[in-house]
């Protein structure tokens, strides 16, 4: 059984968990919820990379195996650093997928939902730069997206008002494709669809996250169970606010 550290600003690093969960239920999982800082997204790539250092080591002094950056600002300020400073221990980190997006549009046109931490980092646009070739790529930041998931307002009037005013821009410009750049939007996705309507894709890099998990525990040798092992559902929730966003959202995905 490994012991896996997962990290985010907040809230939303549970949708990756959920897909990792279906890879690898066996194991003993670390959640870190740094929702007093929440959200990563205006915040300095040097505070970013401070707060992930000091929540690394808590994940160690416990015997983490491995650690998954589940959150997009924070890879984009951090993980370079992170697996630097621990060259041993297996990093997994996020990105928009912007390639498979780009890869799967019809039209032609790519949209990208994202913090402005994101969409500024050079991590993001190395990547937006080599894959995109002769696609549009249409970007906007998910204004007040994070701040939805975390007051567990997950659908309703005003969660669709605030979800149209970021995503009608991407779609206006012929987007087909939208890429889901941060980790708390996922659970927004019922709201995304029904404002997109049936033509519009969504993509969620956490199941590609999940599959490098496990390519990372085989490389290392770490063991681990596999996709119809018993679920262990060993999950502790830390944070350094409150927790019960984290706690009610993680009862929905169990």
């Amino acid at each position: 059984m490994a012991t896996i550290g997962i990290m985010d600003s907040g809230a939303g690093g549970l949708s990756v968990l959920r897909e990792i969960l279906r890879l690898l239920p066996g194991e003993r999982y670390l959640y870190y919820s740094d929702n007093a800082n929440c959200p990563y997204g205006e915040k300095t790539p040097e505070f970013i990379t401070d707060r992930c250092r000091q929540i690394v080591r808590g994940f160690l002094d416990e015997g983490a195996d491995a650690v998954v950056i589940a959150c997009n600002t924070a890879t984009a300020a951090a993980i370079a650093t992170l697996r630097a400073e621990w060259p041993e221990l297996p990093f997994v980190g996020m990105e928009p997928a912007v390639k498979p997006a780009a890869l799967g549009t019809r039209s032609g046109v790519v949209g990208v939902l994202a913090t402005a931490g994101t969409l500024k980092a050079s991590k993001y646009l190395d990547t937006r730069n080599h894959y995109a070739g002769d696609v549009k790529v249409v970007e906007r930041v998910g204004k007040g997206f994070v701040e939805l998931v975390e007051s567990l307002e997950l659908d309703g009037p005003h969660t669709e008002q605030v979800v149209r005013e970021s995503l009608e821009p991407l779609l206006q410009a012929g987007a087909d494709t939208v890429v889901l750049g941060c980790t708390h939007y996922p659970f927004l996705l019922p709201v995304l669809q029904r404002v997109a309507g049936p033509g519009v894709r969504f993509i969620d890099p956490a199941p590609a996250a999940a599959r490098q998990l496990v390519r990372l525990l085989d490389s290392r040798g770490i063991a681990h169970s596999s996709p119809d092992s018993p679920a262990l559902r060993d999950i502790t929730i830390k944070s350094s606010g409150q927790s019960e966003t984290a706690r009610r959202i993680l009862n929905q995905i169990l």
